[in-house]
């Protein structure tokens, strides 16, 4: 099936700070090159990277046409190459100094004028987030972020914002302070992946799901993001960031906002964000003995991953050896609405577990087996609808059916939609859809302020529990298996079990 096809984005100059960096190379300029092969990048387009290290347009340019052909996951077509990289420059310069949003003007009155690129700028902060802030602040004071003469300034942070529901206050206070919230463009690549924006449509374009989707007849959901990979070279940052910071607030929380939040009035930016962020808003905010009632945090000792040997997170590189740090959350969670009263979700996602999966689970509740009371059946298979993220994008639905004899006996089978089966979906690094949709402006898969924030209210009881006492709390798990024996524990007290890691 082929889709409408989209427009070109608008006439604009794409400037990256931390330019020199793996997020550049390995994701966002593979992104534009895809976006150029779909014709949606528009013919006035220009690429300016920022960064400290020494280099020069040249070397730039060549740096990139080299990570072209190292990370894109396509037959390169040289035609598209040398387009994308015809308007590239680049600006030496620590992003926190006044003189490089100099030198970067004169760079982009010269760049824009030659482009014409009608002056409209999207800065990406492909930086470590306490550059944010700073970052910022000169955009606004230099006035490179200032919209004027019709030109549109758009601002993409990448996550963290924030590191707890403070910083992320303080973040969105100053930012607010110097640009407008529709400049702001906060980033989780999660929602770049076809199957995820699939599930508003799932539930709101189809007439089936939107009834029965609530506390009468959907019993429990589990949201799993499980990886395989260990935190690898990251531990620097990693053992200051932890599992809960790194993927609750952003990834996992926005995968429950879009299962959980009410139909918005229209498809559109302000309604979808607004009913997102007031499902978020609406969590339960545990007391500290809650938190950690229902909660697992631990951290992944020696094991073996596709029989590959893995040392324990205590022995990686940049880490403390008696690091608390956890790489491995489970949450069970409560929100307070009509909808979902007295439904769970149960939450987890680790480093170093068996195998990559990322899935939401929604279980209905059990049918009543008391027609069925004459027969040898003792119980009834779960039903599931299961929205499969990585590595298959997929929805699958697991029920009852009768199994083919002359008795009663009834087995649990599954029906599996898989994209791949379907649609022509190209090689993609996630980012593609997010980029293309910052340049048109619409800002409908961006989490708007108070999206952040009530995510991170919602975790800063764990946050505040988990520091009290960060030994006592840590539990472990071997490198390779499902995770630590306490998440199961989570859900056996409810008479549940967490899906497989398959």
């Amino acid at each position: 099936m082929n889709a409408p096809k989209a427009r070109p984005a608008d006439p604009c100059c794409f400037i990256i700070f931390g330019a020199s960096g793996d997020l550049t190379h390995r994701l966002l300029v593979p992104a534009l090159y895809n976006l150029g092969v779909a014709g949606l990048l528009p013919k006035a387009f220009a690429l300016v990277g920022v960064a400290r290290s020494a280099s020069s347009s040249d070397a730039f340019r060549d740096g990139l046409k080299k990570s072209l052909a190292k990370f894109t996951a396509r037959p390169l077509d040289d035609g598209v190459v040398n387009e994308l990289l015809s308007g590239v420059a680049y600006v030496q310069g620590d992003p926190d100094d006044n003189e490089t949003y100099k030198k970067l003007g004169t760079k982009l009155a010269r760049i824009e004028h030659e482009r014409h690129t009608h002056g409209n700028r999207l800065f990406y902060l492909a930086t470590p987030p306490a550059a944010f802030a700073p970052i910022g602040c000169h955009l606004g004071q230099s006035g490179l972020a200032r919209e004027e003469n019709g030109a549109w300034r758009r601002v993409v942070f990448e996550k963290p914002f924030g590191t707890d529901l403070a910083t992320a206050q303080a973040l969105n206070q100053k930012l607010l302070s110097i640009l407008k919230e529709d400049q702001i463009f906060r980033i989780d690549h999660y929602l770049g992946k076809e199957t995820v924006q699939n599930i508003m449509v799932l539930r709101f374009a189809n007439g089936l799901f939107e009834p029965i989707w609530n506390r009468h007849h959907i019993e429990h959901v589990q949201i799993t993001v499980a990886e395989s990979l260990t935190v690898g070279q990251r531990g620097n940052y990693y053992d200051s960031t932890g599992a809960l910071r790194d993927m609750v607030p952003n990834h996992l929380f926005q995968l429950l906002s879009l299962i959980a939040m009410e139909p918005p009035s229209r498809f559109a930016a302000e309604p979808v964000r607004a009913e997102k962020a007031q499902v978020l808003d609406a969590i339960q905010v545990s007391n500290r003995d809650d938190a950690l009632h229902n909660s697992v945090r631990a951290q992944y000792d020696d094991g073996y991953i596709e029989n590959q040997a893995v040392k324990a997170y205590r022995k990686t590189k940049d880490v403390n050896p008696a690091s608390t740090t956890e790489t491995y959350v489970a949450l069970k969670l409560m929100i307070d609405n009509w909808r979902w009263a007295q439904v769970p979700f149960y939450l987890r996602t680790g480093k170093a577990l068996r195998v990559k999966q990322t899935e939401v689970a929604i279980k209905f509740r059990q049918a009543p087996i008391a027609m069925f009371r004459d027969t040898p059946i003792d119980r009834l298979s779960d039903n599931f609808l299961v929205i499969g993220i990585q590595p298959d994008e997929s929805i699958g639905l697991e029920f009852n059916a009768k199994v083919p004899g002359p008795a009663i006996n009834i087995g649990g089978v599954s029906m599996t939609f898989n994209y791949r089966d379907y649609f022509d979906t190209p090689p993609a690094t996630g980012y593609e859809t997010l980029i293309y949709d910052c340049m048109v402006g619409d800002a409908i898969l961006y989490p708007r302020a108070d999206g952040i924030e009530a995510g991170w209210r919602a975790v800063q009881p764990l946050i505040n529990a988990w520091s009290e006492s960060p030994a006592r709390t840590l539990a472990t798990y071997r490198a390779g298996s499902e995770g630590p024996a306490e998440a199961d524990e989570l859900l056996a007290r409810d008479g549940r079990r967490w899906r497989p890691i398959a």
